[in-house]
């Protein structure tokens, strides 16, 4: 981490630095939603009445919206542009946020909370991309995942403020309320800063492009980098592209890093974690203060994964992690399947929760980002990307819908037995069919992922590879 700190200050003012971070907050307005539904649920149950499917559904419906706001933000950050589409979803999350804490009923706090999804699968999607399109190739891998950083600093914020609220009237609708902060910060902080210069050169606004690069890089930097991004913008590629078989192996490993990062259960802890706490027997009142811990773990975790992915690789740490959480999925369905354990080990639930979480942030978490932004191709990069987090929050909706409703039919042991089962099937997955991308040029990455026979749609890709500098030192997080 030393070393990056010193690259940014080598590298750049604080221009960059704080515009990653007002940008990040659209990770931020994902992380808190995320977290601050945990605790609001306890409460949400008793006041409106709501079932274990209702609970379900206010859980899923904003992540139902996320899709449909992964899906529309590839459209509107090119119809509009990046800086437009943050301000729209900062200010749609803060309405929407009001609206959840002002719901008089089930219904329209779900239609509240899908709302809030479009925000929040918008804001995730371009965040990183507006970042990574403004910052300097040198240090954009390590401003970019401070995106994920973001994240998990929201999810722990979102903990406290469960915690420090958790004894007052009208909790919950404080707890959802209170995300409007953060949406409001964002949308009036994107009105201070300039719009991607690769969005402005598609407008044929040279000039401006020119002067935000100037801003942003070295002076003998400006004329290559626009040079650059007005060949990459003739060639962008489109959805069919993916269809072509080079592609084919590359796609199916960021999808599948997409699925198992969803279905091995992890937004059951983040979503459910006092819940799960609850069920272990633990007091609502405890459950939210131990949940605490869960957030610190989280965002400690997280940054671990930053200054060590470089040096361990994507696949070690991705093996490992895996490995860590389902171990950790195991004791949890062990605890909750033997009395026994329950009523004398107490500490189990709890200690399998942080090591899950733990695993998670050095390994799927980070990795899955890092690897979708590595593996495809530049021209196509952005439309296997937005696939990819599509299908990740489509998952995520499945699992975080089904998960109250699986503790009742398959009980409580056996929905984690499930998901760790799920998990020897990702280590799986992983060590047949993900490379190690740390420091390998796209060719490398290309060739071990299995490429075939190349069709005319594929030879057109790889001239367009040949063409790019055999380093490709911009590559947006090779040097996360």
């Amino acid at each position: 981490m030393s070393s990056f700190v010193q690259d940014v200050r080598k590298e750049t003012n604080g221009f960059v630095v704080g515009l990653a971070a007002i940008a990040a907050l659209g990770g931020f307005l994902f992380g808190y939603d995320t977290g601050v539904i945990s605790g609001a649920l306890l409460f949400i149950g008793k006041e409106l009445h709501a079932s274990k499917f209702d609970q379900s559904a206010i859980v899923g419906s904003l992540l139902l919206g996320a899709v449909g706001g992964a899906i529309a933000s590839g459209y509107l950050a090119g119809a509009i542009g990046r800086r437009r589409t943050k301000i729209v979803s900062g200010t749609v999350f803060a309405v929407a946020a009001i609206a959840s804490a002002l719901s008089q009923d089930v219904w329209q706090l779900i239609g509240a909370r899908f709302v809030l999804g479009l925000a929040v699968g918008t804001a995730s999607f371009v965040a990183p991309m507006y970042i990574g399109e403004l910052v300097p190739p040198r240090i954009r891998g390590g401003l970019v995942s401070f995106n994920q950083l973001m994240i998990t600093t929201g999810i722990l914020v979102a903990y406290i403020v469960d915690f420090a609220l958790k004894g007052i009237a009208n909790n919950w609708r404080w707890m959802l309320g209170l995300g409007a902060l953060p949406g409001i910060a964002l949308a009036l902080g994107m009105l201070l800063l300039p719009e991607s210069p690769r969005w402005l050169v598609e407008r044929d606004r040279e000039d401006e492009a020119r002067r935000v690069l100037c801003r942003a890089r070295r002076r003998d930097e400006v004329d290559d980098e626009l040079e650059e991004i007005k060949e990459v913008a003739k060639e962008e590629g489109k959805l069919r592209d993916l269809l072509g078989r080079a592609v084919r192996p590359m796609l199916i490993v960021g999808l599948g890093l997409a699925i198992f990062q969803q279905i091995v259960g992890i937004n059951t802890v983040i979503y459910f974690a006092p819940t799960i706490l609850k069920f272990a027997g633990v007091s609502t009142s405890k459950s939210i203060g131990e949940t605490v811990f869960i957030g610190v773990t989280n965002v400690v975790f997280t940054i671990v994964a930053v200054m060590l992915l470089d040096k361990l690789g994507r696949r070690a740490s991705l093996l490992v992690g895996t490995a860590g959480l389902t171990v950790a999925l195991f004791a949890l369905g062990f605890f909750f399947q033997v009395a026994a354990v329950k009523q004398h080990a107490g500490w189990l639930a709890l200690t399998a929760l942080i090591v899950y979480i733990a695993s998670f942030a050095i390994g799927l978490g980070p990795v899955f980002w890092l690897m979708i932004a590595e593996i495809f191709p530049l021209k196509i990069r952005s439309a296997a990307m937005s696939v990819c987090t599509v299908a990740n929050w489509g998952f995520n909706f499945l699992v975080s819908f089904t998960f109250l409703q699986l503790t009742t039919t398959a009980g409580k042991g056996g929905a984690f037995f499930t998901y760790a089962a799920i998990g020897v099937l990702a280590i799986a997955f992983f060590a047949w069919k993900v490379p190690e991308t740390k420091g390998r040029t796209l060719e490398e990455i290309e060739t071990e992922l299995g490429t075939e026979e190349e069709t005319d749609a594929d030879r057109s890709l790889s001239r367009e590879r040949a063409e790019e500098p055999a380093a490709r030192s911009d590559e947006p997080v090779r040097r996360s």
